[in-house]
């Protein structure tokens, strides 16, 4: 857990932080973008993304308008809000939104906030297919980092415990 704590980056890291956490572990800037985009499925928890739409300004105020009905200014930790608008599909929707400044992590709009890392924001955004290929390799590039093999090491039947 410690390890995973240190090794994972959190919803709150800036870009320049992003990058730092990838390239320790042999991922470039492309690979942060293309994995990054595995948020167009699934949901955050409220306070993951409650600082983003009360205390920044590089948001889209109607979007934050609308996250704050269920993400309230105490308490509610544990809502849920989608990543993306079609959260249960895997599409470059995730990318569109971050050009409108609908980013629901912070982390997420660090990426398209005028850094090193737009113009592949806005690539992806208008190219599911360079997106695709792309996801596919950082993919492959992550899941050869450090695997633990042999006795080190398991495939689990169920990811969330040890069999």
């Amino acid at each position: 857990k410690t390890t995973a704590d240190k090794d994972i980056p959190t919803p709150f890291m800036n870009l320049t932080d992003l990058i730092s956490n990838f390239k320790k572990h042999g991922l470039d800037e492309r690979d942060l973008v293309a994995l990054s985009g595995a948020h167009t499925i699934g949901s955050a928890q409220c306070f993951a993304f409650r600082d983003r739409i009360y205390n920044e300004t590089n948001i889209d105020p109607k979007f934050a308008r609308k996250r704050r009905l269920t993400c309230p200014r105490t308490g509610g930790n544990s809502n849920l809000a989608a990543l993306d608008p079609t959260h249960a599909n895997f599409d470059v929707k995730y990318f569109n939104k971050l050009l409108k400044k609908r980013g629901l992590l912070h982390s997420d709009q660090e990426l398209f906030n005028g850094g090193s890392t737009d113009s592949l924001v806005e690539a992806y955004s208008s190219d599911a297919k360079a997106f695709y290929a792309d996801f596919a390799k950082s993919m492959m590039k992550m899941g050869n980092i450090n695997p633990l093999t042999g006795k080190r090491g398991q495939v689990r039947l169920n990811c969330r415990k040890v069999n």
